[in-house]
């Protein structure tokens, strides 16, 4: 049995654990059985960003009348955005391959492994222990069981990426994040979309108002089925069938569209590791357990990114890395602050957040509420954004900002001066009380915290 210093399981996150490990001449065994550059690189926020860009730029052409600018799209190039985006993410992974090979002290098995003992691990035919594993194995697409699913071609976000054809009409099971952003990029190429969402709200974890806006807003260039159920997948003709039914009165409705993107949520992959094996506990969905510090149930074994079910953004697992490999190698720990994490939803209109909703806070603390318009600052109004706006909880007497929300153009790059702020445990004077360039979108930042006084 090979012995190593460090295993390292997962190829996302799990790179820069290894190279941290290899800085410090430790023997290395990295464990990926796909995706080598993790989820983020190859199927996940890098692609798909990529595929959103021009699905922003198709969206502002078709609004530009609104400025007095008269434009026309004359074609698409769906194949060539979408061999843009495959050839982009093998030059990274074709990067990560010659770097991780080349690598000395290391080890990398490109194998599906299990546990088969504490810190034990089968991979092939031959067995490796470590003297301390990180699990930063990620998740998966979930698909529910839904009657027929498995009959039909379905796409998720892994497999859409390998599209040469634009379909004629999708219909998108599932109304948070990755829906939504989908549905905007195949509305914006020419698709016929329609959303279905089981909850009463598309991304139900934004504010209220923010979820009904983004649904009015993108029900101007798609059909939005919201507190529905999808019971049945068929085979069609053209394509696919799918009979949904409404939460609130049972009534049944067929939708028919060319394919069907499942879009449902995520699962863990812990379940391919057999983790119990060597004492990590996984809850109820599969996700597993860690304390404050990163750690498992099990003493020298950490699990960061996706496998935990925290924050599922790439920003959120960079930050963990930093403080699992210092909380195993140091005696003194360092707590992991899931509540400072900020996120962005790229549809259109975009989304940015960053702690606690209205409802949320409400609950502990004593609040103020601010809340502005885009158009109620001076840039704002000169792009005629007449929707979009900006929510701040703060606390009563002390400043502290408790949560931040955005809905409009560039919200995820307006966001930052909150993050800053929270990261920094400073409160709304520490915005204020700095120059801000006039006339710019910041200035939506401080005309809401100046309203939350």
């Amino acid at each position: 049995m090979k012995e190593y210093d460090v295993i390292v399981i997962g190829s996302g996150s799990g790179l820069s654990i290894v190279q941290k490990a290899l800085s410090e001449k430790l023997r290395v065994a990295l464990v990926a059985r796909e995706y080598l550059g993790g989820t983020c690189l190859n199927v996940g926020c890098v692609p798909s960003k990529l595929l959103i860009y021009p699905a922003d730029r198709i969206v502002e052409i078709e609004n530009a009348g609104k400025l007095g600018i008269i434009a026309a799209i004359e074609s698409i190039d769906f194949k060539g955005i979408m061999e843009r985006i495959r050839a982009y993410v093998q030059k990274g992974v074709s990067f990560l391959r010659k770097d991780t090979t080349s690598a000395k002290n290391l080890d990398f098995y490109e194998v599906e492994a299990r546990f088969v003992a504490d810190y034990t691990l089968q991979v092939r035919d031959e067995q490796i222990r470590g003297h301390r594993i990180f699990i930063a194995s990620g998740a998966r697409p979930l698909v529910p069981p839904i009657k027929g699913i498995h009959d039909v071609d379905y796409l998720t976000n892994e497999t859409l990426l390998s599209l040469g054809t634009l379909p004629a009409s999708v219909v998108v099971l599932g109304g948070s994040y990755i829906g939504v952003e989908y549905a905007h990029f195949f509305s914006a190429m020419g698709s016929k979309v329609t959303i279905v969402e089981r909850l009463e709200r598309l991304v139900p974890s934004e504010e209220p108002e923010v979820s009904d806006l983004l649904k009015k807003e993108m029900e101007k260039r798609m059909t939005i089925y919201t507190g529905t159920m999808a019971a049945e997948v068929r085979k069609a003709a053209n394509g696919i069938t799918v009979l949904v039914r409404e939460s609130r009165n049972g009534q049944e409705k067929e939708i028919a569209a060319e394919r069907l993107l499942v879009a449902a949520g995520r699962i863990p992959n812990a379940d391919h590791l057999d983790v119990l094996n060597t004492g990590v506990e996984t809850d109820a969905a599969g996700f597993i357990k860690i304390d404050k510090y990163l750690q498992t149930t099990k003493e020298r074994i950490w699990s960061v990114g996706d496998a935990t079910g925290k924050q599922m953004f790439t920003h959120a697992v960079d930050k963990e890395v930093e403080i699992v490999w210092y909380n195993a190698t140091h005696d003194e720990k360092i707590e992991m602050d899931f509540t400072a994490v900020p996120h962005a939803v790229f549809s259109y209109p975009q989304i940015a957040s960053i702690g606690l909703t209205e409802a949320e806070a409400r609950k502990t603390y004593q609040i103020s509420v601010g809340k502005a318009n885009y158009n109620d600052v001076t840039q704002g109004d000169a792009r005629m954004e007449e929707a979009g706006f900006a929510k701040a909880i703060v606390e009563k007497g002390t400043g502290r900002i408790l949560g931040f929300h955005i809905i409009g153009p560039e919200a995820s790059v307006l966001i930052q001066e909150i993050v800053n702020a929270v990261a920094n445990r400073a409160g709304v004077d520490s915005i204020m009380n700095s120059m801000h360039i006039f006339p710019s979108m910041s200035g939506l930042i401080t005309e809401t915290l100046s309203r939350a006084g």
